[in-house]
């Protein structure tokens, strides 16, 4: 386990070791909710390296992720304990007649016969190092399910009827994220450091890219960067992420490509963009009109 960073540039400069190119706003609210032992609350677009930074904090301090991806009709049961009630019915099978009933009560409801799932693995006395708990894309959970994460975002700890109060020793360091589908309820986000992760400037996403991709031309770089700028201004089902422009990067050096060229553009945008709509608005005429941008800007 590595040390938490001694400052904010401590932080920049060791989020950039992990690959993780951050603006200074979001270095400080990290740096603050390592400090403070607050969960951090990362909103944005989706694409914009949300996650990524759970991920990158878990390298860099050399802590497990444990990671609980939220959907539609996630409960308790899946995302914090249940009991195994296959294992319970055999046990008062296999105790019939030898115990009374407060005994084998008493056995039923203890650690033995419980299941932990992510929140209560984050939050486990036995763990030899606090780990880093990702609750990614809250939003896509239902609004009561927030309810559930209260007691553990204020106090790490959770409180199981049959069993009593489980509380961490040290406090994992919790990432949530969300891409706003749905407005999260403030009770979350009072208990938490917020910070609104947008989509990277030209300069930033560059550097990103000459980081992530080794080896790319400066000429190919920019001018990708400067076409998913431009697709950024328009108005697409799903705008391009920092995600998608490190993949069709990569795609396109599969290809040996040094510069973009419209065929190949065309021919490629289903790595860029993920909807038939967003690739029938974009490609022909305006893929060309971008692309003309592009090399005006790059060669002024």
């Amino acid at each position: 386990m590595q040390a938490l960073p001694a400052s904010i540039d401590d932080t920049l400069a060791r989020l950039r070791e992990q690959g993780y190119v951050a603006q200074r706003e979001l270095a400080t609210t990290v740096f603050l909710a390592l400090r403070l032992q607050r969960p951090l609350f990362l909103e944005g677009e989706p694409g914009t390296g949300k996650t990524e930074i759970a991920k990158t904090l878990a390298a860099l301090l050399q802590r497990p992720l444990i990671r609980l991806q939220c959907y539609e009709g996630l409960d308790l049961a899946a995302a914090a304990y249940e009991w195994n009630y296959a294992r319970q019915m055999l046990e008062i099978k296999l105790s019939e007649g030898q115990r009374s009933h407060e005994e084998l009560e008493q056995t039923l409801f203890s650690r033995r016969f419980l299941i932990s799932r992510p929140l209560l693995q984050a939050i486990d006395p036995a763990n030899p190092v606090a780990p880093v708990l990702l609750i990614d894309e809250l939003d896509r959970a239902d609004e009561p399910f927030e309810a559930f994460l209260l007691e553990l975002l204020s106090d790490f700890q959770l409180s199981i009827p049959e069993l009593g109060l489980i509380k961490a020793l040290a406090p994992p360091i919790v990432v949530l994220t969300s891409n706003r589908t749905r407005e999260i309820h403030d009770a979350v986000k009072r208990r938490c450091l917020y910070h609104w992760v947008d989509f990277p400037s030209a300069a930033r996403e560059l550097e990103i890219l000459r980081l992530r991709v080794p080896g790319i031309e400066d000429a190919l770089a920019r001018q990708i960067v400067g076409f998913i700028q431009g697709l950024r201004q328009l108005d697409l089902y799903k705008l391009p992420g920092v995600a998608e422009t490190i993949e069709w990067s990569r795609a396109l050096l599969e290809l040996n490509a040094l510069v973009l060229d419209p065929a190949t553009l065309n021919d490629t945008l289903g790595v860029l963009l993920k909807y038939q709509d967003d690739i029938a608005k974009v490609q022909g005429s305006e893929a060309a009109r971008l692309l003309e941008q592009v090399r005006v800007a790059t060669h002024g």
